[in-house]
């Protein structure tokens, strides 16, 4: 027992050096150049399902800055026919201060994964696959806008809508 005493006191001040507690401050200007997400959301949207149908559904979308602003945490909702058909938690963080960053997302069907993502002229989109993409506006209204399309032989077919209005 006295030698793990030991062995702690001498390897304590190495874990407690190895540890950087400065905030990131390019992270947190890339960061903060998609604040305009941030905010309480609601609206409405649709997507085709498997049998090419349009379903419609009504979405939350919780966005705030986390990690002293040098990370962005999304957290959706959306219900269909009074059933919970989309539950995610996202988190955006940055890659390097090209625009581009990591897009870490977590579904209640316990998929999960990191995509890349890019902020170009004030738009998002990330990639949760080579040949889909989502593509996040503010329009004219000041409502979040969302597209998902898929890319079919160079061409993209959109699959996904929804708008949202800030609470």
């Amino acid at each position: 027992m006295k030698n793990l005493v030991i062995i702690y006191l001498i390897c304590m001040p190495l874990f407690t050096k190895a540890q950087n507690f400065e905030t990131n401050i390019e992270a947190q200007k890339e960061i903060q150049k998609i604040e305009f997400l941030v905010g309480e959301w609601e609206g409405s949207g649709w997507m085709m399902n498997q049998s090419r149908e349009k379903m419609t559904f009504e979405q939350t979308e919780k966005v705030s800055f986390k990690i002293n602003d040098t990370a962005l945490l999304i957290e959706g909702q959306g219900v269909s026919d009074g059933k919970i058909i989309h539950s995610a938690l996202a988190v955006l963080t940055m890659v390097d201060s090209s625009g581009k960053y990591k897009f870490t997302s977590f579904l209640q069907s316990n998929q999960q994964g990191t995509f890349k993502a890019e902020l170009i002229d004030d738009v998002l989109y990330w990639y949760p696959a080579e040949n889909v993409r989502y593509v996040i506006t503010i329009n004219d209204q000041g409502q979040w806008h969302e597209i998902g399309e898929a890319n079919s032989g160079g061409t993209w077919y959109q699959f996904f809508e929804m708008t949202l209005n800030k609470k």
